[in-house]
């Protein structure tokens, strides 16, 4: 009898960290750090510090997460009106919308220290940058206003560029804002799927994402021009950062295929084909597959240096 509540303790602990963890979309990080590390590579020409390494990771992971939490406490009442939302913690009321916040701001605080204390104040400044832009700029400004919402709110994704070069030189080169721009023009073709697969959920909620606001060949056809665009600027870090032929085969090899699962969804989407046939998580699925792909060159291609000349 005087085991239960320590059970029932147990468990409720248990289940409040998972929702202060859930807030945090631990998913989305994991895609974030996939992009910090190979730069830190790139800019080293080489094997970084790997304390410096880890102590990015860990600042980088506390700013995503904050940026994250501030994204649920704003959208709890929209995340209400999705099916693959309405179980998160801020819409079931397992954590208050005042608790959020106090995490969000203490995650806030504890990154932009982290950073100044174990990388540089270069890296907090751009960590504090992309938790703005992405809790101020992409959730309370652009989401609900614009179907451009995730082209200019992406930015906050493309910010673990700068904050992986920055951590190893104290500064943003070309390198990195190159890759910046790959981020930049991968995040839509990346997401536009994801809200063509959910684009009910998105019609329920108000939010005006593109599929919601233009038809299927229309995305599809934005779809490929930034897939496009996105190859392209991958290429350019060629010349720009000296990379050698692993990087050039990984870019070119990823990039085709990437431009043509683009262009098959916009051919189905002409043939005016179901969702179901359109399959536009199929893209989604392989974007993050592509991402990994070129930033796990962007790593490698340091180490084992195959010059183009």
């Amino acid at each position: 009898m005087t085991t239960a509540p320590a059970v029932d303790s147990t468990v409720g602990w248990t289940r409040t960290v998972g929702g202060y963890l859930a807030l945090t979309k631990p998913r989305i990080i994991e895609l974030l750090l996939v992009t910090t590390v190979p730069v830190m590579f790139l800019a080293e020409r080489g094997v970084p510090d790997l304390w410096l390494l880890m102590a990015t990771l860990v600042g980088g992971t506390l700013s995503a997460g904050a940026a994250n939490t501030f994204n649920c406490v704003y959208d709890r009442d929209i995340d209400a009106l999705m099916d693959r939302t309405r179980n998160r913690p801020m819409v079931t009321g397992q954590i208050s919308p005042r608790a959020g916040m106090v995490f969000g701001s203490v995650l806030t605080l504890a990154s932009t220290l982290w950073f100044v204390a174990f990388v540089n104040v270069a890296s907090a400044l751009l960590s504090l940058a992309a938790i703005a832009l992405y809790a101020v700029l992409y959730t309370i400004v652009l989401k609900r206003r614009t179907s451009q919402n995730i082209v200019w709110g992406g930015v906050a994704g493309c910010m673990p560029t700068l904050i992986g070069w920055s951590a190893v030189t104290g500064t943003v080169e070309w390198p990195a804002v190159i890759l910046f721009l790959v981020i930049f023009f991968w995040t839509p073709p990346h997401y536009w799927p994801l809200s063509m697969a959910f684009k009910d959920d998105y019609t329920n909620a108000h939010v005006p994402m593109l599929p919601v606001e233009q038809g299927a060949v229309s995305v599809a056809r934005q779809i490929v021009a930034y897939s496009w665009v996105m190859v392209a600027v991958s290429l350019a870090l060629v010349p720009v950062a000296d990379m050698g032929w692993i990087y050039l085969v990984a870019a070119v090899v990823s990039g085709v295929v990437f431009v043509a699962e683009a262009h098959r969804l916009l051919r189905l989407a002409k043939d005016g084909v179901a969702t179901s046939v359109l399959k536009p998580m199929r893209l989604f699925h392989f974007s993050i597959t592509y991402v990994t792909l070129l930033f796990l060159a962007v790593a490698i291609d340091p180490l084992l240096h195959l010059s183009l000349r």
